[in-house]
């Protein structure tokens, strides 16, 4: 017998044995993936949920009466510093504005889930807001009032607020729910997303947020 049979079969006992690793880790994470919104889920009355072509989950649920959107979009750029997974918390309820007003932290050019760029009009950042927000609009004379956003401006207190966007088709914020292992990704390349569901008390505030923009808007119509 050759003593080179044995060498070969260890070889391919080591093939078989990683393939089916990678298979297993392949199933795990897109159970995890798919699973990201399962801790806020009490959060809603009822809701539905389903998958995108990403892995992760695109969930629709009600609060208070009031109708949000949930979507979770990974970012892998390689030009990015790292991959991250962004959380795009949107209600989509119509609202008595003209136009739209995008506010933008530290915008690269490159985030993938806004169409901040392609609005034509730029306008100063005011006071009450930190110096890296950009703001733009379709219609710089028919923004809510500087006064409705300056009650907000604490929301980009929180360094992981992206941008905010009030519209007459409703409202959203994006936050940065995660970013790849810094010492994993330069060393190994790797930049697995989604790990962890997505926690219920990192979400809540959110909405709640979002639910009072929407009425202090709903009060520029009706002061009473």
């Amino acid at each position: 017998m050759s003593p080179l049979f044995p060498l070969g079969l260890g070889l391919a006992a080591l093939g078989v044995w990683l393939a089916f690793r990678l298979h297993r880790e392949s199933r795990q994470r897109a159970a995890t993936r798919a699973g990201y919104f399962d801790a806020v889920k009490p959060l809603f009355d009822g809701g539905e949920t389903r998958l995108q072509p990403t892995g992760f989950p695109r969930m629709t649920g009600r609060r208070a009466g009031l109708a949000f959107d949930l979507q979770a979009i990974p970012d892998t750029l390689t030009f990015r510093k790292l991959p991250a997974l962004w959380l795009l918390v949107t209600l989509p309820e119509a609202l008595p504005l003209e136009a739209t007003l995008d506010l933008l932290a530290r915008p690269s050019g490159n985030e993938p889930f806004t169409r901040f760029a392609t609005l034509p009009q730029s306008l100063p950042t005011p006071p009450d807001l930190p110096k890296h927000i950009a703001i733009r609009s379709d219609d710089a004379t028919r923004v809510p009032p500087a006064d409705l956003i300056a009650r907000h401006a604490v929301l980009f207190r929180d360094p992981q607020v992206k941008e905010l966007v009030l519209s007459p088709k409703g409202l959203r914020i994006v936050v940065l729910a995660e970013e790849a292992d810094r010492g994993r990704y330069l060393i190994f390349r790797e930049a697995e997303l989604g790990r962890s569901p997505l926690p219920s008390g990192r979400l809540g505030p959110l909405l709640d947020r979002l639910a009072a923009i929407r009425q202090d808007v709903l009060s520029l119509k009706d002061p009473g």
